[in-house]
């Protein structure tokens, strides 16, 4: 078979300045790069541009434009930049939270990276997820500055937990199906069209880093660190487009305000 991910259309060295690392760089230092340099978003949803999951189409916006992504552009664009520096990776589809809680679609994208003798869970486009890859190990707990991780085997499947406010809270649950590209291409059509997903209802934008998880729902503003209480305030109109630049997203004064547009009516006291 072919090789359905085409990495090799991806430009690498674009790629490796776009995120500012390097080629001699490990992988928990080119996860980190791009999770730092790219943000989670969904704003070509908002704007009615829709999503595309062909490679060079997520290079031209992400690496050439300088924009983010959801989890399917991060997971892909991540992949390939991996699989040319040398990385065995594998795509898998996962279920938000546990199904043994909540059965849910397959519709978040991470990547299985094997070196080392192990396998290791590497996601840059969960929003509020993992820093740096965490390998996969059952019951095996992780410190990420001021996060922490857990891996859990639960029949077949791997299910990745946060530790909030003193409890484990499931993030998603990665199953063992193979994942193919038409895969990806499904889920990110309903991801990205359908009226039951929350990517279609309002901005999303997250940045997190090793101390504050930040995002932006609606005019929502939203900071939070794993011990400290939710702190929250509302976005006006008029500070939209700073508020975007403050999490990496610097837009054209045209899209900010056919953003605005998609805000909900700001609450009056």
């Amino acid at each position: 078979m072919d090789d359905e991910w085409g990495a090799d259309r991806l430009d690498l060295d674009a790629y490796l300045t776009r995120v500012g690392a390097s080629a001699d760089n490990d992988l928990a230092a080119i996860h980190r790069a791009q999770l730092g340099a790219v943000p989670f978003e969904n704003l070509d949803v908002m704007l009615g541009r829709g999503v595309s999951v062909d490679l060079p189409d997520i290079a031209r916006k992400v690496v050439d434009d300088g924009r983010g992504g959801y989890c399917y552009e991060h997971a892909l664009l991540l992949g390939a930049a991996l699989e040319l520096l040398g990385h065995d990776v594998e795509r898998r589809l996962a279920r938000i939270g546990d199904p043994a809680v909540q059965p849910r679609p397959r519709s978040h994208l991470v990547l299985l990276v094997r070196e080392g003798g192990e396998t290791w869970l590497a996601d840059t486009g969960f929003g509020g997820g993992l820093l740096e890859p965490v390998p996969l190990r059952d019951g095996a707990v992780v410190q990420q500055g001021a996060w922490s991780f857990r891996t859990d085997l639960v029949a077949g499947a791997w299910r990745l937990s946060e530790r909030r406010r003193g409890e484990w809270v499931a993030l998603y649950t990665v199953p063992p199906e193979t994942t193919y590209f038409v895969d990806v291409v499904g889920a990110n059509h309903v991801t990205s069209t359908s009226p039951t997903s929350h990517f279609t209802h309002g901005i999303r934008v997250q940045r997190k880093d090793s101390q504050v998880l930040r995002w932006l729902t609606g005019r929502v503003l939203h900071i939070d660190s794993p011990d400290e209480p939710l702190l929250e305030r509302t976005v006006e109109d008029g500070e939209l487009g700073q508020v975007l630049d403050d999490l990496g997203l610097h837009l054209p004064a045209a899209d900010v305000t056919a953003l605005v547009a998609t805000l909900p009516p700001a609450r009056t006291a």
